[in-house]
């Protein structure tokens, strides 16, 4: 599909996309959107051919956006990462009618496998049924490291994007990525009620939601297959900060009549 809007009046050639910076939607917002709430994409890399090799893979992320995979080492896409680390992962949104009319997001880098126990917890938190075979010897979690981003938000919607534009800095922000196990359980086994109310905020009412991770921008939701990917008013640095952004969440969310919890149940 032509990327049209993206290129100064007059110009020659082929439509190029603004930097995100420049571009005239929340390329930023929705490309971190993507990221957070889409499941399973694309994965192309390169096999010893030099061909690219397409195939689908389940998809979760860290506490900055960083994605990451399962991957078996029997399968080809694994070989080919193996050999030669260079990928892209697609998120694609979809939905009713044209497909290109959804939002996708691009995101080129190098993929290595990754030990550390949070990135683990965070895609079985993600993909709870991956727990069968998570351990089988010849599985492991890969992340993929972005060195730039392509997002089509839709006809006439494109954006180029940085890594730093893609992932959030945790520096400073420390008490959040130790602190987010703890509170995630906390919540999940204590505060369904506050989590419905979140969804509903965010469009998404009507299910029984628990919480799969949360950062310091905002919280991702689940309900069977569904996500839902809730923002705070502002980013929070330490856990003091996110439990007063989710009392404030919740009292706006019951002053404006799409729900009304039992009781304050935003206890993190």
């Amino acid at each position: 599909m032509a990327e049209t809007g993206s290129v100064p009046e007059g110009a020659r050639g082929p439509a190029r996309p603004l930097p995100a910076a420049e571009a005239p939607f929340d390329a930023v917002g929705l490309a971190r959107m993507l990221l957070r709430t889409i499941r399973s994409g694309a994965l192309a890399t390169i096999d010893g051919e030099g061909m690219p090799f397409a195939s689908l893979v389940t998809i979760a992320t860290y506490v900055d956006g960083t994605p990451l995979m399962l991957l078996s080492r029997l399968s080809a896409h694994t070989r080919n990462l193996l050999a030669a680390p260079r990928c892209s992962l697609l998120f694609s949104q979809g939905g009713k009618g044209d497909p290109l009319a959804h939002p996708r997001l691009t995101v080129n880098g190098r993929a290595a496998q990754t030990g550390e126990a949070r990135a683990r917890e965070r895609f079985l938190a993600r993909h709870p049924k991956a727990k069968l075979y998570a351990d089988f010897p010849d599985f492991a979690f890969f992340a993929l490291v972005p060195e730039a981003g392509h997002l089509n938000g839709g006809f006439a919607k494109a954006a180029t994007l940085t890594p730093s534009e893609l992932l959030l800095d945790l520096t400073g922000r420390e008490a959040i990525v130790a602190g987010e196990a703890g509170a995630v359980a906390h919540m999940n086994a204590d505060h369904t009620d506050a989590l419905s109310l979140y969804a509903a905020a965010a469009g998404e009412p009507g299910a029984s939601w628990r919480l799969s991770g949360l950062d310091p921008e905002g919280m991702d939701l689940m309900a069977g297959d569904r996500t839902a990917r809730v923002l705070y008013p502002e980013p929070v640095s330490d856990m003091g900060s996110l439990r007063k952004s989710l009392v404030a969440m919740a009292a706006q969310v019951r002053s404006s009549g799409e729900g009304s919890p039992a009781k304050d149940s935003t206890g993190v």
